[in-house]
């Protein structure tokens, strides 16, 4: 063999023993960070005193608003219908801005799940905000990413931990509710508390919110008529199509429409004696901290009342019928 080519063999070589070790290294840390989340306890909702809970201010209540006195850009962050730029505030708080039409639905939607004692995101709406070398937007959803947070992996609508349980078809429910029509595995994360040693199951994206659902159940064809922030279109639509043996029928035409097949009456009531407690300055805070108008705050709060009360309709009578 010539020279020349030994030292072909040996370049080879040593580049592949690189490979091999980066692989190991990385498959060690990718065990030792699952290793850490042994033994943490699994969230997806708490109980709360839910007339205490503060809709205007949501999960991150006044100490972690956002300091706007100084906006740093650190990236684009990529993906999604939104445009999105990751920023650090004036606290050195780093967060997600979303500039888009889901900011509003987005911030009040996080508030009503959260206000039942569901885990959720931290975010806020900021009316406008100037980025420096991006521009100046209005409504813009802040969503936090404390540095006690690491966020793991996506989990599914049809494989978690809490299948069939009151709080996971409780938040079925929710998002028919709120017609959120996306719902796919994506929007889903687990963020692992490590200060609490508590892994969260949050519905992160809940962006499409308070619009209309498709116009039928077809797959594909149930983008037809879809809406996002619309609170005209929000109120028009269904929500409770009745009950029938014992099961909770809804209006949903959008992704993952299987997991609402088995929703027994009461479960539809677990949810439904939660959601009655919200009071209506609540409800309209949610919809306040997300910078509506007067006249959609007014519209959508009725709406959220009166989907309470399809809900509790349903369950009761069913109940008087046993």
């Amino acid at each position: 063999m010539s020279k020349s080519s030994r030292s072909f063999v040996l370049i080879i070589s040593l580049i592949i023993f690189f490979a091999q070790t980066s692989a190991v290294t990385a498959q060690k840390e990718s065990a030792e960070s699952k290793k850490e989340k042994v033994g943490s306890k699994l969230l997806l909702w708490r109980p709360v005193n839910i007339s205490e809970q503060n809709l205007l201010l949501g999960p991150g209540g006044e100490e972690f608003s956002p300091d706007l006195s100084n906006i740093t850009f650190i990236k684009d962050v990529k993906g999604g219908h939104s445009t999105k730029y990751h920023i650090k505030d004036g606290a050195g708080r780093e967060w997600v801005a979303k500039i888009s039409d889901e900011a509003q639905s987005e911030t009040a939607a996080v508030r009503l799940i959260w206000a039942l004692g569901y885990k959720s995101e931290i975010n806020y709406l900021v009316p406008e905000l100037t980025i420096p070398g991006k521009g100046t937007f209005k409504n813009v959803r802040l969503e936090a990413r404390p540095a006690n947070i690491d966020r793991q992996e996506n989990w599914s609508w049809t494989s978690n931990p809490f299948l069939k349980t009151d709080e996971f078809q409780g938040l079925i429910i929710m998002m028919a509710f709120l017609n959120n029509w996306d719902l796919k595995t994506v929007n889903n994360i687990v963020l692992y508390d490590t200060e609490r040693n508590e892994s969260q199951y949050v519905v992160s994206d809940l962006g499409v919110a308070f619009g209309k659902l498709g116009s039928n159940g077809i797959p594909i064809f149930w983008r037809i008529g879809r809406s996002r922030n619309d609170p005209v279109d929000y109120s028009q639509s269904r929500f409770v199509k009745g009950v029938k043996d014992d099961r909770l029928e809804l209006v949903y035409n959008g992704k993952s429409p299987a997991i609402f097949n088995n929703i027994t009456v009461a479960q539809a009531r677990w949810l439904t004696d939660l959601l009655v407690q919200l009071s209506d300055e609540q409800i309209s805070d949610a919809f306040r901290a997300a910078n509506y108008s007067p006249e959609d705050i007014k519209l959508l709060t009725e709406e959220v009342k009166d989907r309470i009360n399809e809900l509790s309709k349903a369950t009761k009578q069913t109940e008087a019928k046993n």
